[in-house]
């Protein structure tokens, strides 16, 4: 086969754009530290980082999940321990009206200290997380309690708001207001909570100055402490299980990410090495094309 100078050239060209491609290719990896910049120059890396993404994708919504959960159930802790302090103080105030020494203007004071107990307690039962009521079961759009105690709407205690912490794994994160406000019964629209009737009770006989009733209502008030304590424990066993599931989560978000590094990042230091080669490639090939471009017949017929 006849070889000429046209021949020489092209491939000579050919092979030079090869070799800036190359060059080309490693300060690509050096610009953006990926191992890839689309799908083709690797499948398979490129599948194994969308594996990866993924998961770390569901793990961070997890632990979003996990820290949305904690917040509830920070916030329900905290108005649990208000209605404690508000029964803790009935019951003391139980306890003086129940005495003989106890005088009517003493009851009366009493009643007037328990009517405003009883408000903050129905404000309590209104309190919210994020906008939401946190006692209103589904309808944390709605308040819990009117003005007057009563309930507001309907809540079934099987009503429980669930968060996703993983692959099959959900919690409860939310208090009914039959299990804080009835004794553990479904919550029904216009009627009044054992929770607030007991104050109302206890209004009723300090206004009335039976120390009989005042005497039993110091019972109702155990029974109620009692019930919120249980309370109290379940939503205390939620929240530590949340902080290792964070814990848990915070792991393997690390160990995921450092996989997906591993997987897509470029080592640098190896990546220069090789473009410098790259570039001294680049470099002769341009020399010699420069020798063979200058080489023709006229070099010789003088």
């Amino acid at each position: 086969m006849r070889i000429t100078n046209n021949m020489i050239i092209n491939n000579m060209i050919s092979n030079i754009g090869r070799n800036l491609a190359r060059m080309e290719g490693y300060q690509q990896k050096m610009a953006t530290g990926k191992k890839i910049s689309v799908p083709s120059d690797d499948p398979v890396v490129a599948a194994r980082a969308l594996k990866l993404r993924t998961d770390v994708s569901m793990l961070e919504q997890y632990k979003t999940n996990v820290e949305d959960a904690m917040s509830w159930l920070e916030i329900t802790e905290s108005s649990l321990k208000n209605v404690g302090e508000i029964l803790q103080r009935a019951r003391e105030l139980a306890v003086q009206g129940s005495s003989d020494t106890a005088t009517t203007e003493d009851t009366q004071k009493i009643a007037d200290e328990i009517e405003q107990l009883k408000v903050q307690l129905i404000q309590i039962g209104n309190a919210t997380y994020a906008g939401r009521y946190i006692f209103s079961g589904f309808k944390t759009d709605t308040k819990l309690l009117n003005d007057d105690g009563t309930f507001a709407i309907d809540v079934s205690n099987s009503e429980s708001i669930m968060y996703e912490l993983g692959i099959g794994d959900t919690i409860n994160v939310n208090v009914t207001a039959g299990q804080l406000f009835n004794d553990g019964s479904d919550a029904e629209a216009t009627k009044v909570g054992k929770l607030i009737q007991n104050m109302i009770d206890f209004i009723d006989a300090l206004k009335a100055g039976d120390k009989s009733q005042i005497s039993g209502c110091i019972t109702k008030f155990d029974d109620d402490i009692n019930n919120l304590l249980a309370i109290r424990s379940s939503v205390g066993a939620r929240y530590n299980r949340l902080e290792l599931t964070l814990d848990r989560l915070e792991n393997d978000i690390l160990n995921f990410s450092e996989l997906m590094s591993k997987n897509e990042d470029v080592d640098q230091a190896e990546n220069i090495m090789l473009l410098k080669n790259e570039e001294n490639v680049y470099k002769a090939s341009l020399s010699a094309g420069a020798s063979i471009m200058q080489i023709s017949l006229i070099d010789f017929l003088h």
